[in-house]
């Protein structure tokens, strides 16, 4: 245990059942877009449809909120320490990344338009966030407002915030959309972070009240969904919430049992699985539906979201075989600030 009462794994100072709620993220995630992609491709759903529609209320407001929950510490840092961990950081994989995917894109977009036209996507891309990256172009927006709204009244921000995501706002730009519906999640992981850590400690400390809340709150989740609810203003914001405590509570239960470390992994490599899994998705996605070797379209998307995660860890084990760590970590010579030890509780990031 830590200081404050937080399970630590041994030798690495990480919060253990962070690890496993960002585990259980990033694995949703990646099977969001290799279902919908499997579907698309084959003009049918399959069961998994049902496993992704019952996570899409919380599948993103645990993940903002669990990005939040390391701000307090690090808020008051010196804007430019401050802004190389939260804004350049990600920044860099946002440009390196984004001319990857966009390298094994562009001559199919050619060959629908122009290069021309693809040049001028590519360049569209700094504005509106490309394909699967938009989660790590919008984390550095989220990070710099909720410092430079430190000082206001919190409640204020957070009711601000908390209306924005009821009101369901449309406007067709990624940016504008997505920090309306997630801001209130990532400034509720910065604003009540040790209510989320006293959530978990209590779920620890009492598994069987906290299995059965667990049930309670699937059943109530399947069937707001089922029922076609789950959308509408104040029950989206009350299952994104409910959501986003049963994956920490899960992540507690798991990180207490020691069971299927393999999630602990993924969420300790959250952000290298984010950043890759779109080209061993991409590739198995195709492969499976040409040969047509796997008839099942729900079998087929299963297997398409094992391999996007799977691959995107391969990729990166690679990477650092072959010296190619730039992919996954950022160069010296981009650091902004001087680099330091992780901290005793490391960030969700």
């Amino acid at each position: 245990m830590t200081a404050n009462g937080t399970s630590a794994v041994p030798g690495t100072g990480r919060v253990d059942w962070v690890d496993y709620a960002k585990g259980i993220c990033i694995v949703m995630v990646v099977m969001m877009h290799s279902v919908l992609g499997v579907e698309l491709a084959a003009g049918e759903t399959g069961f998994m449809h049902a496993v992704v529609a019952f996570a899409k209320p919380f599948r993103m407001p645990d993940f903002f909120l669990i990005s939040g929950l390391f701000l307090p510490p690090v808020i008051d840092r010196p804007w430019r320490t401050y802004l190389d961990r939260k804004v350049v950081h990600f920044a860099y994989f946002y440009v390196l990344w984004v001319t990857i995917q966009f390298g094994f894109k562009a001559p199919g977009f050619a060959a629908a338009t122009s290069w021309t036209h693809a040049g001028y996507l590519y360049l569209e891309s700094f504005i509106e966030p490309f394909g699967t990256l938009w989660f790590i172009y919008l984390l550095p927006i989220f990070f710099v407002v909720i410092k430079l709204a430190r000082r206001l009244p919190p409640h204020l921000v957070w009711g601000v915030a908390a209306g924005l995501e009821m009101a369901h706002i449309v406007t067709g730009w990624t940016v504008i959309d997505e920090f309306c519906a997630r801001f209130v999640y990532i400034y509720s992981g910065y604003l009540f972070a040790n209510q989320v850590f006293v959530l978990s400690e209590r779920a620890r400390a009492r598994p069987m009240l906290a299995i059965a809340g667990l049930i309670g709150w699937a059943v109530v989740n399947w069937t707001l969904v089922a029922v076609g609810v789950s959308e509408r203003p104040v029950i989206s914001l009350a299952l994104g919430f409910s959501g986003a405590c049963a994956i920490i509570v899960a992540g507690t239960l798991l990180a207490r049992a020691h069971f299927l470390n393999g999630l602990r992994f993924c969420g300790e490599h959250s952000l290298q699985i984010y950043l890759a899994f779109f080209l061993p998705m991409a590739t198995t996605r195709s492969v499976l539906l040409k040969t047509g070797v796997i008839p099942d379209i729900g079998t087929m998307a299963l297997l398409v979201t094992a391999a996007g995660v799977v691959g995107a860890l391969l990729i990166w084990r690679l990477a650092l075989r072959l010296n190619a760590d730039f992919l996954f970590e950022r160069p010296d010579a981009l650091w902004i600030a001087p680099r330091k030890q992780r901290p005793a509780l490391q960030p969700a990031e």
